[in-house]
């Protein structure tokens, strides 16, 4: 009985026109670490930047006055020393609280959060200290403002359900570390603005920039991989290792 042999040959993907396209665009390696140096020098990353700078082969810029100011302040509001980092804020200009009604009520209202978890987390919970900084502090704002209002009675019915294992979705998110950054994020803008330089670092709004381009090109019927990844995550874990403690690991715009 004969046998023959049959050879399978693995089919080679053949790669979409729209990457063939993108492969063939080389950026400068200059504009790369333009926008990457950019990055770590907006967002406040000293350490990443001297250290992305040496390996780069770059001059590191001159650093703004205020870059330790808002590594110090980013911590304090990072690890929910909400009162330390208003302190610092108004110790470097204290316009820009006075002047941005909006981020003044998001530091207090994490102030807030703060109190309430602390009462309601204590043997005796004693919320008198939240409901008299809620009284004295957030709700004259919120009497002007019906944004402000719905923010406070979110947060203030914390008070009811903590401490609580199944929160309501609304009442979780108060209490998630994601609302610190955020908050930390607005506040670096706000000190870079006021400083008369660039509030936002361009890698944000290249990206931003990319999705929409993205959308549009998918809204008017264009020929497109069913994917197109941002491709950050190796810068991502790029960044968090050049930082050496993984400050910067929120690379990722949200």
């Amino acid at each position: 009985m004969s046998s023959s042999t049959v050879s399978v040959s693995a089919a080679t993907p053949t790669q979409h026109p729209f990457q063939r396209k993108v492969d063939e665009i080389k950026p400068s390696k200059a504009d790369i670490n333009f926008v990457v140096m950019d990055y770590l020098i907006s967002e406040g990353y000293p350490k990443a930047a001297e250290k992305f700078a040496k390996e780069a082969n770059l001059q590191l810029p001159a650093e703004e006055e205020s870059i330790q100011a808002r590594v110090e302040i980013r911590k304090a509001i990072h690890a929910g020393d909400i009162d330390t980092a208003i302190n610092k804020i108004n110790d470097l200009n204290p316009q820009i609280l006075d002047t941005d009604a909006g981020l003044h009520f998001a530091l207090l209202r994490l102030q807030l959060i703060e109190l309430i978890r602390a009462c309601t987390s204590a043997a005796d919970s004693d919320i008198a200290p939240a409901l008299n900084f809620a009284s004295s502090q957030l709700a004259p704002r919120a009497a002007t403002n019906a944004g402000f209002l719905k923010d406070l009675e979110l947060t203030m019915s914390l008070l009811i359900f903590l401490p609580a294992d199944n929160l309501q979705p609304q009442l979780a998110e108060l209490l998630k570390p994601s609302l610190r950054r955020e908050v930390a994020s607005k506040v670096n803008e706000a000190i870079m603005t006021s400083m008369g330089t660039r509030g936002e670092a361009r890698m944000r709004s290249l990206i931003r920039l990319r999705r929409w381009a993205e959308r549009q090109a998918r809204d008017t019927g264009k020929d497109l991989p069913p994917t197109l990844p941002l491709g950050l995550q190796d810068a991502d874990e790029g960044m968090h290792d050049a930082n050496g403690n993984g400050e910067a690991a929120d690379i990722m715009v949200q």
